[in-house]
């Protein structure tokens, strides 16, 4: 596998740093550099990456607030002078954190830890790359998916479906509802959505998903579950929620 990756570091020679190590690791290969963080934000807008090598001090923008404004962050190293970010790195998730002058062998351990994260994801999720998949999809018709795996702060966690009662979009996460206990997960309702089995959850509202099964009451503007709990129908959500009990 090809690992694509960018560099976005405003230092000149810190490119030219870590391209004279990357002839050593033939699976990666640098689509774009970048040295201001604006350009490299434009240019993930429209394209897509496995890997950022990511400089932390930089003008208008550093590489912490980039971070915070990306959207499907990919795989992220940093590369800085700088120690004292290293905690806000890991707290967003990043591969590793490299103090710059960078040395060939800490690159390369850097590296290691990129593909271990993607053996992780194919392990977990198939050869699908994505950062969420479902679990036992049996012979390709016939589909039998009895867990899904999300994202938990910096863990996978294996949810059964048969223990959800519904999905709850909460800013830029998903509270997974099991009876009473809720779990916030690193995802979108979108994300969560297609990878339900269509026949078991419906989406009622832009904020909710239900598990069908769970479903006990239906009016016009709301369904109850199991637990007692009304959920409000979204005005344009009434058609896909007639369908729960038909």
């Amino acid at each position: 596998m090809t690992i694509k990756a960018i560099l976005i570091d405003d230092e000149p020679l810190a490119h030219d740093v870590v391209l004279h190590h990357l002839k050593q690791h033939g699976d990666v290969e640098v689509l774009a550099q970048f040295y201001h963080p604006a350009d490299a934000l434009a240019w993930l807008a429209n394209n897509s990456a496995d890997l950022l090598f990511l400089d932390i001090n930089m003008p208008a923008l550093n590489g912490i607030e980039l971070l915070k404004v990306l959207a499907n962050r990919p795989q992220v190293v940093i590369i800085s002078a700088y120690q004292e970010y290293a905690v806000d790195g890991f707290e967003l998730d990043v591969t590793d954190y490299l103090v710059k002058p960078v040395s060939a062998e800490r690159l390369a351990n850097g590296l290691k830890k990129v593909r271990d994260r993607i053996t992780l994801s194919n392990l977990t999720y198939g050869d699908n790359s994505s950062q969420e998949n479902t679990q036992e999809i049996h012979d390709g018709t016939n589909e039998v998916i009895s867990n899904i795996v999300l994202k938990v702060d910096r863990e996978l966690r294996r949810f059964e479906l048969s223990d959800i009662t519904y999905f709850e979009a909460y800013g830029n996460y998903v509270k997974v509802w099991q009876r009473n206990q809720a779990t916030l997960v690193n995802s979108t309702l979108k994300g969560i959505l297609e990878m339900l089995p269509p026949t078991q959850f419906s989406k009622i509202h832009k904020s909710y998903i239900v598990a069908n099964d769970c479903v006990v009451g239906l009016d016009s503007e709301h369904v109850t579950l199991l637990n007692e709990v009304k959920l409000k129908i979204g005005k344009s959500y009434k058609a896909e929620s007639k369908r729960i009990f038909a």
